[in-house]
């Protein structure tokens, strides 16, 4: 039968590794019981949980009828020995665990140390009692060898976990409460996460509430979804995990936009035909040719409004389409493919339109409201692979509302600048003498197993270059690199509206802070609101000395015009 445990629960023996346990078992019944009531750190025995989680950790006693406390060898294995004849041979055995058909002939002194085993026999139960008692296994990942290990860990403290046995062994240390062989397994699972297991253990970690593992399989997936696209990882991220890591401004996007769309439609493509098989090479045109043919039996009706394709739309809105569409060859693959409904395109297009306009006709400088949330949830998210130590420039596509950005690598530095007015910036719209940015950029060094072994991040910031203006962004000079190296980057770069109460509204942000060399918010208000009073007063282009409070960091104030806006720039002297 099944076992509810919902009863208070007394003090439980310890799982410990008993060398004096042993010397008092051997003393004999009382001294014995003495001895095994004193609890390891982090092995006590914990009060009843639902199945599947580790519960608050509480104390508990056998109870019941009295433990009959086996005779012990003494000798140089006692360990070794006390396993053998108590555990696999059952001698002197007091009570009898049935399961999966088979029977253990065991001791209730050493189940004690399970805080399931205590609160069965501590309480008003009916199996408190019995010397026969029948278990059925609540979670199918519960199997014979691992139950058989968990019992045998209660007699010895030490058992082997491979790998391929954690989730069963995890599984089984959950149901019997044994927190001690619950950290073996976290153990053995942070060390061994891979393309093979990465999956499995984020479903197990989310099952049993291990949060460390759910952040390292996570993190392992934003830093590898879009460098090991295949049928062996791809095929096991579901729906909701999927959602989550395109939604993230984390994830470590090679390329730009309409890269992470290209793998998600292979990811679609493998969940509608699981049984696939071919070398990742052909997957994207195996894709292709699948939803070419639902594009003509549809009529060429999205494919994301049909019965099969409405499941996959939460995860598809989390793309981010206003920047596929600005880069003309993305936004013909968007048409040509017909997976995403016009409904969806129309709003961003006109957006776009806007946001182009406004880049060219607009003397804005950039995001004026910088919110560390609007850059996380809005930013155009690109990266590249560096595949040695060598120099090489490079910019990405699409990206050019004004914003005609370089990025190079040059002696273990990464540097930002703008392209020199006699050098061609493909599909550039304006060349404004200053643009502004928020923008954050990582270096990741990745081992062959996929797990991080270099990180880099410069957090948030706010970039403001003139033409052919150079800015070192990241110095790896002093890092121990391996090669390759990814570079990825998330950029906000559309000027937001000018509004002296819109800047109001970034004096309590985090960034805002920064950017004015961590000036406190109510200072800030007060240079804004001087700043506004200067534009009001003035017709004429002049630059304007504004005093400062003692010890401030000095501020010029460039007024152009009084329908200009102005700029506050940290650590310069004043005029």
């Amino acid at each position: 039968m099944w076992f509810g445990r919902h009863a208070p629960a007394e003090e439980a023996p310890a799982a410990g590794d008993g060398e004096a346990e042993e010397a008092g078992a051997a003393a004999g019944p009382a001294a014995a019981a003495a001895v095994v009531v004193r609890e390891e750190p982090g092995d006590e025995a914990a009060g009843p949980a639902t199945s599947g989680q580790v519960s608050h950790k509480r104390k508990a006693g056998p109870g019941g009828p009295q433990a009959k406390v086996p005779r012990r060898k003494k000798g140089k294995d006692q360990s070794r020995s006390i396993y053998e004849s108590l555990f696999l041979r059952g001698e002197e055995s007091d009570v009898k665990i049935c399961a999966f058909e088979e029977e253990w002939c065991l001791h209730r002194v050493y189940l004690c140390r399970s805080g399931y085993f205590a609160s069965m026999f501590s309480g008003a139960w009916r199996e408190t009692n019995m010397t026969t008692i029948e278990m059925e296994m609540p979670d199918k990942n519960i199997d014979r060898d691992s139950f058989h290990q968990a019992l045998g860990y209660l007699y010895s403290n030490r058992v082997e976990i491979p790998p391929c046995r954690v989730v069963a062994i995890l599984a089984t240390a959950s149901m019997l409460q044994l927190d001690g062989l619950i950290r073996q397994c976290e153990e053995v699972m942070m060390v061994s996460v891979n393309i093979k297991t990465v999956c499995t253990y984020y479903y197990c970690a989310e099952n049993y509430g291990l949060q460390n593992i759910l952040y390292i399989c996570r993190q392992w997936l934003l830093d590898n979804l879009m460098i090991q696209q295949n049928d062996e990882l791809l095929p096991e991220i579901s729906l909701d995990l999927m959602k989550q890591l395109i939604a993230s401004s984390d994830l470590l996007v090679i390329g730009v936009e309409i890269d992470v769309y290209t793998t998600l439609k292979k990811w679609m493509f493998l969940q509608l035909e699981p049984t696939w098989s071919g070398p990742p090479s052909a997957l994207l045109a195996a894709a292709d040719v699948c939803f070419a043919k639902y594009k003509s039996d549809l009529d060429g009706a999205p494919f994301l409004q049909t019965d099969q394709g409405r499941a996959f739309v939460p995860v598809f809105q989390q793309l981010r389409l206003s920047y596929i569409i600005c880069d003309l060859p993305s936004a013909h693959v968007i048409d040509q493919d017909a997976l995403i409904p016009a409904t969806w395109l129309t709003p961003v297009y006109k957006e776009q339109w806007l946001a182009l306009l406004l880049a060219e006709q607009s003397r804005e400088l950039g995001p004026t409201d910088v919110h560390v949330s609007d850059v996380r949830e809005n930013s155009m998210r690109c990266g590249r692979q560096i595949c040695t130590d060598e120099q090489c420039s490079w910019s990405w596509s699409g990206f050019n509302f004004g914003w005609d950005l370089v990025v190079e690598y040059n002696n273990k530095c990464i540097i930002f600048r703008r392209s020199a007015l006699n050098k061609s910036c493909g599909l550039s719209v304006s060349l404004l003498w200053q643009r502004k940015v928020a923008f954050r950029l990582r270096v990741i060094s990745l081992d062959e197993t996929g797990r991080a072994v270099f990180r880099k991040d410069t957090d948030y910031n706010v970039l403001s270059l003139r033409k052919s203006q150079r800015l070192e962004v990241v110095n790896l000079e002093n890092e121990n690199i391996t090669f390759p190296i990814y570079v990825a980057c998330n950029f906000l770069y559309l000027p937001g509206e000018s509004s002296s109460s819109s800047n109001l509204a970034i004096a309590d942000d985090p960034l805002c802070k920064k950017s004015f060399g961590g000036r406190k918010a109510h200072k800030v208000r007060e240079y804004l609101g001087t700043y506004e009073k200067l534009l009001q007063a003035t017709k004429h282009n002049r630059t304007v000395t504004v005093a400062t409070y003692p010890g401030s960091p000095p501020i010029n104030i460039y007024i152009i015009s009084e329908n200009t806006r102005r700029m506050v720039e940290g650590n310069c002297h004043p005029t």
